[in-house]
């Protein structure tokens, strides 16, 4: 498939919700949905083929361009985020949000919110997105097409650079989240994983 669109230019698409969004993802964002293509394309061809498993860089992509959210937000809301503090993040910060813009990248994430349940959740793209990006003249691409295309390496994705976010719970996304309790389900809205202990020192 990723070949096929790499070597030929042309996305090949299905009648179903699924392979629209994913067109209307590469309307929105082309010079992105180029640099993923070109780079699982490479992966693919440095491996020989498609593997039984994709590896980290391919996995990482394949996070990306399914479930991956978009995020300009004051650095609060990014550290509490980082943090999955989210009693600070929608309760004590909720005014912040007025300032912050999200948007759906991944088709996959997009087409499960055409019928919303509480724990999807996006993994957000750990890049904050700067200010007052200039529009695409002429090309009807997301202002931040450009610019987000350009940030894309093969080493910083491989590390899978992602933090989780449930997305329903954003100010204004379901009329539920108004209610501080429903943030009150850990279930969803789930603490960070402890540390490991660093293993010990082996005495001289």
């Amino acid at each position: 498939y990723e070949s096929h669109i790499h070597a030929t230019g042309a996305v090949p698409t299905r009648e179903n919700l699924h392979d629209f969004f994913n067109a209307l993802c590469w309307m929105r964002f082309p010079q992105t949905k180029r640099e993923l293509n070109r780079l699982q394309a490479g992966a693919i061809a440095q491996a020989g083929g498609v593997q039984a498993t994709r590896g980290p860089l391919r996995d990482a992509l394949t996070l990306f361009d399914e479930n991956a959210l978009l995020l300009q937000a004051p650095e609060p809301l990014w550290d509490a985020l980082r943090a999955r503090d989210w009693a600070r993040l929608f309760l004590t910060l909720r005014p912040l949000w007025a300032q912050a813009t999200a948007v759906t990248f991944g088709h996959a994430l997009t087409e499960k919110l055409v019928a919303p349940y509480k724990s999807i959740t996006a993994h957000v793209l750990c890049l904050p997105v700067p200010p007052n990006l200039p529009p695409d003249p002429g090309t009807g691409a997301h202002p931040w097409d450009s610019w987000l295309a350009a940030q894309l390496t093969p080493a910083w994705l491989a590390t899978k650079p992602y933090t989780p976010l449930p997305v329903l719970g954003l100010p204004g996304w379901w009329p539920a989240n108004q209610d501080p309790a429903f943030y009150a389900d850990p279930d969803v809205f789930r603490p960070p994983r402890p540390r490991r202990p660093p293993p010990p020192t082996v005495p001289t």
